[in-house]
């Protein structure tokens, strides 16, 4: 039997829900799992992966065998990786999403959404990116006593999603090491009441909250010092009609939100733009990633 588990991008934060919020987009890795005589595990697409048993795909799929007590076999894992990795664009908690739900699968669905939910974030240390690639939409999240709370909200279809992905990574070891240790009472506050703001901005119509709800004093002000190029895009989306722009999960990727009644001339605007910011000190070249909202999450068949 085949197989195949389909799990979304992420952008995590939205501004500033740090490490609490995060929504799904329209950009899907694919992983097909299959029993074989031997572990085999391959990319469809050419990206370079492990193939190990250190492949973050296949370590997420034998800790839910562990966990329910069981030996993971031999198994033949295809993957196809168009999300780009450590890019802040959740590339981690798909292949986690993606080990999970085929492994659960293969044992009879023995675990349900919240046990899941758990054990993703128990892997991934945070529920940000794994709680949106797994439920889809918007997603509010707390990981409390080795538990996840999360509330899942449909993202206004009204609005679409430009992710600027830069040709550098930024890996989320040294975007946290970049974070202080304490921070301002007033800068948690600031960031506190408009993370509140988040659901009504993009969840209720309020869009004329977005750009308010997404501004963040608690880390995009510390990595984008990481991240060459990151406020020229930051003007440049804003100049194009952005309603909100922030950094996207840990960088580098910076991630517009426009309304899609205004899509075809506000991308037309970043393509043109991003040409002429090409050749930045420590940035060569944007891939512009034109995205919806995604709503249904991971999917199993």
């Amino acid at each position: 039997m085949k197989i195949k588990v389909s799990v979304p991008a992420t952008s995590a934060n939205v501004g500033s829900g740090f490490d609490a919020l995060g929504l799904a987009v329209t950009l899907y890795n694919t992983v097909t799992f299959e029993e074989s005589d031997k572990l085999d595990i391959s990319a469809a697409d050419g990206t370079r992966i492990p193939r190990s048993e250190s492949n973050l795909v296949y370590r997420s799929a034998k800790g839910l065998f562990d966990k329910v007590g069981k030996k993971i076999p031999p198994l033949k894992i295809v993957q196809t990786n168009p999300i780009p990795m450590a890019r802040g664009l959740g590339s981690s908690s798909a292949c986690i999403i993606a080990g999970l739900l085929g492994a659960n699968r293969m044992l009879g669905d023995v675990l349900n959404t919240q046990e899941l939910l758990t054990l993703a974030t128990a892997i991934e240390g945070h529920p940000d990116n794994v709680a949106p690639a797994l439920l889809g939409g918007l997603t509010s999240s707390v990981f409390e006593d080795g538990v996840v709370y999360s509330v899942k909200r449909d993202v206004d279809q009204s609005l679409c999603f430009a992710a600027i992905v830069p040709d550098y990574k930024l890996l989320t070891e040294a975007a946290r090491a970049a974070l202080p240790k304490q921070v301002a009472h007033k800068d948690a506050v600031y960031n506190l009441s408009r993370a509140a703001l988040v659901p009504a901005a993009f969840c209720e119509g309020r869009h004329d909250l977005l750009g308010i709800a997404t501004e963040d004093k608690l880390h995009q002000p510390y990595r984008m010092p990481l991240m060459p190029g990151s406020r020229e895009v930051f003007a440049l989306a804003k100049q194009c009609g952005a309603k909100a722009v922030y950094v996207s999960g840990a960088g580098s990727t910076v991630m517009a939100v426009a309304e899609r009644a205004e899509a075809e001339r506000f991308y037309a605007g970043l393509r043109a733009g991003l040409e002429t910011l090409e050749g930045l000190d420590g940035c060569e070249a944007f891939t512009l990633l034109e995205l919806d909202a995604d709503n249904t999450g991971a999917t199993v068949e």
